[in-house]
């Protein structure tokens, strides 16, 4: 019995100190490469010295685009398939596709919690007498995955006339509360789609912590961390916050760059007795995964691809030079992080 369960996958830890030295070292070199990549679009964008073209930027940002997606689909989703079907879990686990119904749950509370956010969000605009536009052209609340037109012009009127003074005035006050309201929903827009990433990015941290592949898994994870840092700090790069806000798109790479290590870490703490193919395990990262496949989903698809392309004046009247160079690098991002899925 006891031998039997030595070598039972669903009991044994499996783990052993293996490159443990290198183990140790990917903390730090995940660490610096997820970091960088996230890091560099936003402090770019920023720098007086460093001019990067614009052309680098839209290509990190509709890279970006399909690098989120593919990692929903093919580094969130299907293993959380895998992990709630384990033959460790007890029988009922499948008996249904859980799953499926986790993300499935993921993505309308997603649009629920905007729906309701929107609705309060827009009622408080009327109350004040502005305008909003449902796709987010005229407050920007949809800017945090990238502009997508700009505000509408002042209305023209005479120096002289003192109404059209008062008007102006009310204009110009209305654009700071525009201002505050974008700041809200970009911020939460940013947290939404971190979230998804950062789950993600610690179930990995701590599954290359304790894999015995580690070589492979870690030079795919330092890519895999690498392009979806770029992709997350294309968006963050291009948010428009009032001042007292500049802090959040940096705060909000350190954060990303700092999960992936921190599973690292907390898988090399607990090596001796974790084991990545237990029931709890596979319970736990499952449901995460299914969780955050959901929420990138529809971060992915209605976010950036609807606002990116389809609600995006812009880009609709733009070549089809353009637009066929924008599909051809958010399917090259795609297909690049779904050719990762072959190896973590």
């Amino acid at each position: 019995m006891s031998a039997n369960s030595d070598t039972d996958p669903c009991v044994s830890s499996r783990n052993n100190d293996t490159f443990l030295g290198l183990r140790v070292a990917s903390v730090f070199i995940v660490l610096v490469c997820a970091t960088s990549g996230t890091l560099f679009p936003v402090l770019a964008r920023r720098s007086k010295w460093l001019h990067v073209p614009k052309g680098v930027f839209d290509f990190a940002k509709y890279f970006g685009s399909g690098v989120i997606i593919a990692t929903a689909f093919i580094h969130l989703l299907s293993p959380g398939l895998d992990e709630l079907s384990s033959p460790c879990l007890s029988p009922g686990w499948s008996e249904y596709p859980y799953a499926l119904a986790l993300c499935l749950l993921s993505i309308f509370s997603i649009f629920i919690l905007e729906l309701i956010a929107f609705r309060w969000g827009t009622s408080k605009l009327e109350k004040l007498g502005l305008r909003h536009d449902p796709h987010g052209h005229y407050t920007g609340s949809h800017a945090a995955h990238g502009p997508e037109g700009s505000q509408t012009p002042p209305k023209e009127h005479s120096t002289g006339d003192v109404e059209a003074q008062r008007e102006e005035h009310h204009h110009h006050h209305g654009e700071l509360t525009h201002l505050d309201d974008s700041a809200s929903a970009q911020i939460v827009g940013i947290a939404i789609l971190e979230f998804g990433v950062i789950l993600h990015s610690v179930l990995i941290g701590l599954t290359l912590a304790v894999d015995e592949g580690f070589k492979i898994l870690f030079v795919v994870i330092v890519f895999h961390q690498t392009f979806e840092g770029l992709g997350l700090g294309s968006r963050l790069a291009f948010i428009k916050l009032p001042p007292r806000f500049n802090y959040v798109p940096v705060l909000a790479a350190i954060i990303y760059g700092l999960s992936t290590p921190v599973g690292i870490a907390v898988g090399l703490a607990v090596r001796s007795s974790y084991n990545p193919g237990s029931a709890t395990a596979s319970i736990v990262s499952g449901v995460l995964d299914s969780l955050s496949a959901g929420i990138l989903i529809y971060t992915g698809l209605v976010e950036l691809l609807a606002h990116e392309f389809l609600f995006n004046k812009e880009m609709m009247n733009s070549s089809n030079g353009k637009l066929a160079y924008a599909l051809g690098t958010m399917l090259l991002g795609c297909g690049v992080m779904a050719l990762l899925g072959k190896w973590a």
